[in-house]
């Protein structure tokens, strides 16, 4: 009468675990990097004042933000956090 369940025997897998978060820091500062330049940019192309391109800047954060939690999204599926035991 023993079931599997979905908790029962799942350990973490570190190594993809390190390599999915080292990969999200460095795509990360590119994003948000370029969310920050671009947003500036974007205000001093167009004229924009400091509290405008202020907001640009949030909003493209916000995509920035979004573009992340996708790539670790689709990153996990290529390396699983866990595994069977």
């Amino acid at each position: 009468m023993s079931q599997p369940t979905l908790t029962g025997d799942r350990r973490i897998a570190w190594q993809n675990v390190l390599t999915v978060f080292s990969a999200a820091i460095l795509i990360g500062a590119e994003v948000f990097g370029a969310a920050f330049a671009g947003g500036w940019a974007l205000a001093i192309l167009f004229g924009l004042d400091d509290v405008s391109a202020h907001i640009l800047q949030a909003v493209l954060f916000g995509l920035g933000v979004l573009v992340m939690v996708a790539f670790i999204r689709a990153a996990q599926r290529v390396e699983p956090f866990t595994r069977r035991g």
